[in-house]
């Protein structure tokens, strides 16, 4: 996440459209953008050596949820610097916590945020993250 380079994106979605439109809008504000249609896809990327400053994803995806992905990215050592966010609809106080267990940045619920306030969230989040 340096001055010179775009930050790049990971957007993991199973929703194709929610994924278009995501990465539409980082893209616009400036962000390196790649995308992931669900957590299959993100995981054969991330072994293919994608590497993403932050990595923003969904949880509830068939196959694999958010979770278990994340579970297997830090098991496997991928994307270690990556910012981890979740971008889901479920936002329950379980989810939540089961995010920080995980060691998530941020816990971003889809209904309570236009895709503006998304990147403004995840802008903050970045920037928390980098007064630590």
């Amino acid at each position: 996440m340096s001055d010179t380079q775009p930050t790049k994106v990971l957007i993991i979605d199973d929703d194709m459209f929610l994924l278009d439109m995501y990465a539409l809008k980082f893209k616009q504000s400036g962000f390196d953008v790649d995308t992931a249609l669900g957590s299959v896809p993100a995981l054969e990327k991330s072994r293919a050596g994608t590497t993403a400053d932050v990595i923003l994803f969904d949880i509830v995806m068939p196959i694999m949820d958010g979770f278990e992905l994340i579970e297997k990215i830090i098991a496997e050592h991928l994307a270690p610097n990556a910012l981890r966010i979740i971008l889901s609809n479920r936002g329950d106080h379980t989810d939540i916590e089961r995010g920080k267990e995980l060691g998530v940045a941020g816990y971003i619920v889809k209904a309570n945020a236009t895709p503006s306030e998304v990147i403004t969230h995840v802008t903050e989040i970045m920037n928390s993250s980098k007064a630590k």
